[in-house]
C-alpha cells in the first residue's frame, strides 16, 4: 500500500511540473464562444465525481475506520490527477484566468500532504511521539476535503459561465457566501439529526446556542462590509440592516439558550431574513420571482424549525426506546412495534432540506446568472424547479454519507449500551420544550459517539 501511495505521489508532482495552465488574461470573442469538446466534459464530470462523491465518501469511511478508506482515497487521488491532466488538454473553448485555475494548483498541497501522512501512518513509527500528531493532522486535512471540493466546483461553474468579473464580484461573493452558508447550516443540522445528538449533549450547549453565536458573528461582519462608497442604495441599506438584525438577535438567542435551553430566536431571524429577501427590489421580473421563492423557502425553513423545537423534538426524544441498538450513531431512532420510523423523525428532515434548497436558490440568483437564463427564454418556474432538483440530489448525498458513517467500519456492529454512555438528566437534556419541561426518568440512556 505504501508503494502504491508513493507512486501516486510521484505522478502528482510530475503532473504539476510538466503542465501549464491554459487559461489566459485576454481572449477573443471567438475563443470564448468556441464549442466545448469531449475532453473538457470528461474533466468536468470526472472531477465532480471525485471531489463531490469519492473523496467525501472516503472521508466518511475514514471516520468510521473502514478498511475501504485507503483504497477509495487512493483511487480518488489517481482520478483527480487524471482529471487535472484532462483539464489542461482540452481544445475548443478557452477561459480567462481566474480562481478555478489557481485553486487547482493550490489543491495539490492538501493532496500531497494527505498522501505523505497516509504513507507515514502506514509505517507505524514514532508511535509515542510524532504519530499521534500526524493522526490529528491527517483527520483535519481529510475533513477539509468536502469544503475544498465544494469551493473548487463553484469556481469551476463560475469560470464555465464567465461570471463574477469586474463590478459583479461583490454581488457574487454575497450570494455565494450566504447561499453556501445556508447549505452548510442545513448539512450540519442533518448531521445532528442523524448522528450527532449525543455530541451536542456532551458539549453542554443547545444547538440554538451555537446557532446564535454564528448568526451574531456573521451579523457583525455584514454590518460593516455591505456598504461601500458614500451613496447608500436601497440594497446597501437592506443588507446592512440585516447585519444589525443578525447580531442583535444573535445576542438575544445566546442569552435565551444558555444552560442548555432551546430558543426560537435563530429560527425567527431566518424567517425575517427570508421575508426581507422575498420583497427585495430587482431589475428583472425573473430575478424578482426567484428571490421571492428563495425568501418563501427560507421562511418555511424557519417556521419548520420553530415547530420542531416547540412541538416535535420533545415528543421525539421522549418516544425513544430505551437501549436502542442504534442510539450511539443515530438520533434516538423512534420506531413503533412494527419497526416503522416515527412521523416526528421524518418531519425533522424538513428544516435542513429547506435550508439547503434556499441556499442553492440564493446562489443561483446573481444578476449575471439570471440575465443568462432570461436570454435563453427560460421562465422562473423551470429555473426554480431545476434548483430544487439539484437540492434533492445534494441532500440525498448528505444523508447517504451520514447513513454510511452509521453503518460502516467500527459502527457497523455497534449495539446496545456502549462504554461512556451518558445518562439523560435535567442538566444535560437539550431536547426540551421552550421553556424547559419535565423529562423522562433518569435511567434513559443515550450512547456517546466515539
Amino acid at each position: 500500500m505504501a508503494r502504491r501511495a508513493a507512486t501516486v505521489l510521484s505522478l502528482l508532482f510530475l503532473a504539476t511540473s510538466v503542465l501549464s495552465h491554459e487559461h489566459h488574461n485576454e481572449l477573443s470573442e471567438e475563443e470564448q464562444n468556441a464549442p466545448i469538446d469531449t475532453v473538457l466534459w470528461l474533466h468536468i464530470f470526472l472531477q465532480a465525481a471525485v471531489w463531490g462523491v469519492i473523496f467525501p465518501t472516503g472521508m466518511v469511511l475514514g471516520l468510521s475506520r473502514s478498511r475501504w478508506h485507503v483504497p477509495l482515497q487512493s483511487a480518488g487521488f489517481a482520478l483527480t490527477i487524471a482529471g487535472y491532466i484532462l483539464g489542461h488538454s482540452h481544445k475548443g473553448r478557452a477561459f480567462l484566468a481566474g480562481a478555478h485555475g489557481k485553486m487547482a494548483s493550490i489543491l495539490f498541497v492538501p493532496i500531497a500532504l494527505q498522501l505523505f501522512l497516509g504513507i507515514y501512518l502506514k509505517l507505524h513509527i514514532h508511535e509515542q511521539t510524532l504519530r499521534p500528531w500526524a493522526v490529528r493532522l491527517h483527520g483535519v486535512v481529510g475533513k477539509a476535503y468536502p469544503i475544498l471540493g465544494w469551493v473548487q466546483m463553484l469556481f469551476g461553474a463560475i469560470t464555465f459561465g464567465g461570471y463574477c468579473r469586474g463590478g459583479n464580484l461583490g454581488q457574487c461573493l454575497a450570494h455565494y457566501i450566504m447561499g453556501g452558508g445556508f447549505i452548510a447550516y442545513g448539512t450540519i443540522m442533518a448531521i445532528f439529526l442523524l448522528a450527532g445528538e449525543s455530541w451536542v449533549r456532551r458539549s453542554g450547549r443547545s444547538p440554538d446556542w451555537w446557532d446564535s453565536w454564528v448568526i451574531m458573528l456573521w451579523g457583525i461582519v455584514n454590518t460593516f462590509t455591505e456598504h461601500r462608497g458614500t451613496h447608500w442604495s436601497v440594497k446597501d441599506m437592506q443588507h446592512t440592516i440585516l447585519g444589525v438584525l443578525w447580531w442583535a438577535g444573535g445576542i438575544l438567542g445566546i442569552f435565551l439558550s444558555r444552560n442548555n435551553q432551546r430558543s426560537v430566536v435563530p429560527a425567527l431571524i431566518i424567517i425575517l431574513t427570508g421575508w426581507a429577501m422575498s420583497d427585495h427590489a430587482q431589475a428583472l421580473m425573473l430575478s424578482t420571482k426567484v428571490h421571492a421563492v428563495f425568501g418563501y423557502t427560507l421562511m418555511s425553513a424557519g417556521l419548520a424549525r420553530i415547530i420542531e423545537i416547540c412541538f416535535v423534538a420533545p415528543k421525539y426524544s421522549q418516544d425513544a426506546p430505551e437501549g436502542d441498538a442504534h442510539s450511539e450513531h443515530t438520533l434516538d431512532a423512534s420506531h413503533d412495534e412494527n419497526g416503522i420510523t416515527s412521523p416526528s423523525r421524518a418531519f425533522r428532515h424538513l428544516p435542513p432540506f429547506l435550508l439547503v434548497a434556499s441556499g442553492l436558490l440564493f446562489m443561483s440568483a446573481t444578476d449575471e446568472e439570471l440575465h443568462f437564463v432570461n436570454d435563453q427564454g427560460m421562465d422562473h418556474v423551470t429555473y426554480i424547479l431545476i434548483m430544487f432538483s439539484i437540492a434533492f440530489v445534494i441532500y440525498s448525498l448528505v444523508v447517504s454519507l451520514i447513513h454510511l458513517y452509521a453503518t460502516s467500519g467500527r459502527n457497523a456492529a455497534a449495539s446496545g449500551k456502549e462504554d461512556g454512555a451518558i445518562e439523560l438528566t435535567s442538566a444535560n437534556k437539550w431536547y426540551a420544550p421552550v421553556p424547559a419541561a419535565d423529562i423522562e426518568p433518569a435511567n434513559h440512556v443515550i450512547g456517546d459517539d466515539d
